[in-house]
Order: structure tokens, then sequence, then C-alpha cells
């Protein structure tokens, strides 16, 4: 069975949607740039051929019959995105049917207008579309380049008397169409490399982050579980002949218990931990993106602020602006204000709407604001909803 298409980026690296999004836009440049060409060369060639008194016949199947041969070029640039995705080559029936149609509307086009050069330009195109192994196109391209100044030279010879100025010039464009199709699939075959790249990059980083927090919890918890099991094995072993020094064993072991399960807290806090100024600016940008008009104003040494109380707070208050908010705008506050810091956000809710019962997230808040010594205040008027909190300057420095 034929391995079903995978994403360019994959789906569980940071931001892969926007990036599978930006390589799909650049794609469909790439198969506008395609058509775009051959539609102007047909045009050209119809307009040429017009120029030549050509009869009404020789017109139709020059122009109608372009039409069939833009969209084979389409499908066959479309089975090089396939044959990338999926990482497999295309089957001989996807481009066997479409390049026909290039040999034959070449054909068509050279017996009615006795043209070598527009006989070969339909065909030498569709091979230049085709799913080449890695350096293979660029070979196949300088081929039909050499076929075309052939053709050129032979073509020279009158078979366009009285239209001279026009084959000029659609002689130079068929000898630029092959260099302009590859270079477009090629600028995006790197703009697909350098995505997997950066990719693999990420995933890599990440990759060696786990390996780093998994070293680190390794040695916390190896050194705490080896005292513990000492002390408790001591502690068997007084058992029987000194119950109280064997029971002070235990309540060691339980103290050990109690370090090694704050260590991890203290562990997961550090790598979870994001400067404030990071923070606030990705909860303006999803606000943002969740279409709401967003205005900030932030304390130059937003670094200095106790980013284990407000970075919690921060990614609380966001998500609740953005599941019970109904305004349109959002205000994000943090200042140093003396010996405390205030952060605040503020949006602004529709007359009459109602309180959401749902008051856990304020209530999380405020336990957390409390174990820092901080206040929590909540006003709701005048068509606002603000959440304010105050934080005693802890010295935390910047984070990192």
């Amino acid at each position: 069975m034929t391995a079903a298409p995978t994403p360019l980026v994959p789906t569980d690296h940071p931001g892969a949607g926007a990036l599978n999004r930006g390589i799909s836009a650049t794609w469909w440049y790439t198969v506008s740039g395609v058509a775009f060409f051959a539609v102007a060369i047909v045009f050209a060639w119809t307009v040429t051929l017009f120029g030549t008194g050509a009869p009404t016949p020789t017109l139709l199947v020059s122009g109608l019959g372009g039409l069939a041969w833009v969209t084979a070029c389409v499908v066959l640039t479309l089975q090089h995105r396939l044959s990338v995705r999926a990482d497999v080559a295309p089957s001989r029936a996807s481009w066997m049917v479409p390049l026909a149609v290039c040999a034959a509307y070449g054909l068509a086009l050279g017996l009615v207008s006795g043209s070598w050069m527009l006989s070969i330009t339909p065909l030498l195109l569709g091979l230049v579309l085709l799913t080449w192994p890695r350096g293979i196109r660029l070979r196949v391209m300088i081929g039909a380049e050499l076929t075309l100044i052939v053709a050129w030279v032979v073509d020279a010879r009158g078979v366009f008397e009285g239209a001279e100025e026009y084959w000029w010039a659609v002689a130079i464009y068929c000898l630029f169409l092959p260099v302009a199709t590859v270079s477009s699939i090629w600028w995006w075959d790197v703009l697909v490399t350098l995505d997997r790249a950066r990719a693999s990059e990420a995933r890599l980083a990440a990759t060696q982050e786990r390996l780093r927090v998994a070293t680190d919890v390794h040695d916390l918890q190896g050194h705490h579980l080896q005292v513990i099991a000492l002390q408790l094995e001591l502690a068997e072993r007084l058992m029987a002949r000194d119950p109280e020094a064997a029971l002070e064993q235990v309540r060691l072991a339980r103290a050990s218990v109690d370090e090694a399960r704050q260590g991890t807290r203290d562990l997961a806090t550090r790598f979870r931990s994001v400067p404030l100024g990071d923070e606030l600016a990705n909860a303006a940008d999803l606000l943002r993106a969740a279409g709401l008009t967003v205005t900030t104003a932030i304390a130059p040494d937003a670094a200095a602020a106790p980013g284990s109380a407000l970075g919690p707070v921060i990614r609380e208050t966001t998500t609740n602006v953005l599941r019970h908010g109904d305004g349109g705008k959002v205000r994000l506050t943090l200042a140093h204000e003396g010996a405390d810091w205030r952060y605040e956000i503020a949006n602004d809710v529709s007359a009459g709407t109602v309180p959401s019962p749902d008051g856990s997230g304020l209530e999380g808040i405020g336990r957390r604001i409390a174990e820092a010594g901080g206040t929590l205040e909540v006003r709701r008027g005048e068509g606002e909803f603000v959440v304010k909190v105050r934080v005693p300057d802890a010295g935390e420095g910047p984070q990192r």
C-alpha cells in the first residue's frame, strides 16, 4: 500500500500549523506561476499565428488545445507536491496521461503552424515538470534548452514570415519557460527543506531539554531514594533493640521524602518559568489572535518581577478573558510601585452581562497570591471587568 501523506512539518512541533500554512501558500504561488507562464505562452502563440494570417481552425487548435495543455502542466506540478509529502514516487498512470496530452498538443500545434519550436515546447515543459530524482531535473532543463535553441535555428529560416516581430518574442519566451518553471519548483523545494530542517532542530532541542530534565530528576531522586533506603534499613535493624532510634530513622526518612518532593516541585517550576516580559507578550498575541484590541503598559524592568507568583496569574487571567469575556478591548499593565509589583488586566464587558458562575480560576489566583504575600482585587462596573494583583518584590531578578 502507498504510504499516507504526512505533513511537511510534524504536527507535534510548536507552530506546526503556521509553518504548514506558510508552505502551502508558497506552494500555491508556485502552481499559479507555472499556470501563468503556460497561459501566457499559449496566448503568445495564438497571437503570433493570428499575425501570420493563420486560419480559424489553427487558432482554435492553439487556444483550446492550450487550455488542455495548461491543465496537464498543473496536474504534473501537483504530482510533485504529492511525491514530496508522501516521500514516494508517483504512479506511472499519474504522469503518463498528462504527458501524453502535452505531446498531443505539441504535435497538433506543430502540424498547423509548421514550427519545430512550437511542436516540442509543450512536451519539453511536461518533461521538466515530471518528478525527477535529485539533480536530474537540472539536466533535463539544460537538455530542453539546447533542443529549443536548435528548433529556433531551424524555424529562423522563414517559418513565420510576416510576423518576425512576434516570433522573436515567442522564441525568447519559449527559451525562458523551462528555466522559470524549474526555478519556481526549486524555490519551493528549498523552502520545504529549510522548514524540515527547522522542525528537526526544534525536535532535537526538545529532546535535549527532556534529557537534561531527566538527568536532573534522576540525580535528585536517586540521591534522596538512596538516603531513604539507608534510613529505613537502619530503622529495620534498630526496631527490635532500640524502638526510639528506629522511630527517629523513620521520621528522618519521611523528612527525606518531603525534601525529594519539594525538590522535584522546585525543579519543575524552574523549567516551566518564562520571563514575565515573554509571558505578557504571549498573552497579548493570544488575545489579538482572538480578535481583541490589546494595549499594554509594561515596566522596563519587568524581568525582575516575581515570575513564580505572577507567571501563572498572567496565564490564568488571559484564559479567563478568552473564556468569559465578551468585549472587544483588553488592557494589560505591569508596574513597579514602591516595594510591590502590580499586575492588572481589564477587559470591557457588555451591559447586562451576567457574571460567570465559574469562579474557581479567580479563587486559585487568590490562593496563589496569598501564599506569595500579595493581594487580589476584582472589580466589575462601568462596562469593565478588572483583575488587579499586588505582590511584594521578592527580589528574584531576571529569570532564565
